[in-house]
This record gives structure tokens, C-alpha cells and sequence, in this order.
């Protein structure tokens, strides 16, 4: 899970809000910062953390010209999380009117769209996943992108493209 630290640099230390985080999921030493660049098509970043261990709970990145909304619950909280806003009636994956959260998986994806988003770079939308294979998988999978002349990168995101339509899953 990314640090404070690390939310603080991407942020270049620029607090626009600060409360405390009146949920209870995350406990009673909850603390939420943002970030905001004051445009109204700009950006902000927050941050959900704990202000006795530093534990981070939840980051979120929300490119409002683009209307994405990025996130990362830390997963040892995220059931509370949900349970909570199912508890308090509110959609857990609506970041605003008409844009839902985008869970993301990698803290380094989640820098590098951070970092494109506040530079007003073009960023890819994708999600990075996290996938550990063992060698003889792997090599299977490197022999079928070479036979279809893609890189194994290609073939693992059609794959999972592929399972994610053939599944329904949103």
C-alpha cells in the first residue's frame, strides 16, 4: 500500500482540506488530506489514513477533465469499507454523479496516473494486475504470443479481457 510519505510527494505537499474521517471503518484515529489544484476541470488527491500508526487505508485520484475517478482501499479494510456504505445506503463505487471508482491493483500504477494527471499528460485507463505464474505457465504463454506475433503482455490482457466478457464481470 502506498505510504503517507509517498502520497505527501505526489501531492508536492500541497494541503488544500484536512478532517477528521467520520466513518468507522477505519477507526477511531482516522484522518483524511486532499489536494486540490483549484480548477474546476483539474484534479485532487486524497488520502485516508491513520493518525496514530500512519497505516494508509485508502488513496484516490480524480481527474475531474477527464471524469476517472482512481482509487486503492487497503485490503486488510476494504470489507468494512463496503459493509459501511452498504450500512449508510450509499453506492460504494459511485466517486461522483455518473463516474464510478476505478479500483486499481499496483501502487505504481496508481503513481504513474497521479503523476500523468497532475502534468496533464495522456494516461493509460487500463488497470494494471499483478500476476505471478510459474515457470512452466509462463513459458507456455510466451510460446503462444510468439506464434501469434504479440508480445505476452498482449495475450495476458486479451485473456483477461476475454474471461472478464465471457463472465460479465464489471
Amino acid at each position: 500500500m502506498i505510504t503517507l510519505k509517498e502520497w505527501m510527494e505526489i501531492a508536492d505537499y500541497r494541503i488544500t482540506e484536512g478532517s477528521d474521517y467520520c466513518w468507522n471503518c477505519y477507526g477511531q484515529k482516522a484522518y483524511q488530506l486532499s489536494s486540490w489544484n483549484g480548477e474546476q476541470d483539474g484534479f485532487s488527491f486524497g488520502i485516508v489514513f491513520d493518525t496514530f500508526d500512519q497505516t494508509v487505508y485508502e488513496v484516490e485520484v480524480c481527474d475531474y477533465a477527464k471524469n476517472r475517478a482512481y482509487r486503492i482501499i487497503n485490503p486488510v479494510v476494504k470489507n468494512e469499507h463496503e459493509g459501511e456504505a452498504n450500512d449508510r445506503d450509499i453506492n460504494f463505487n459511485e466517486a461522483w454523479d455518473d463516474v464510478n471508482w476505478v479500483d486499481l491493483e499496483t501502487d505504481d500504477d496508481f503513481i504513474s496516473k497521479c503523476l500523468s494527471i497532475k502534468a496533464g499528460e495522456e494516461y493509460d485507463d487500463n488497470v494494471e494486475v499483478p500476476l505471478t505464474l510459474d515457470e512452466d505457465d509462463l513459458f507456455v504463454l510466451m510460446k503462444l504470443a510468439h506464434e501469434r506475433n504479440i508480445t505476452l503482455n498482449q495475450l495476458v490482457a486479451d485473456i483477461l479481457r476475454q474471461a472478464v466478457e465471457e463472465r460479465n464481470i464489471t
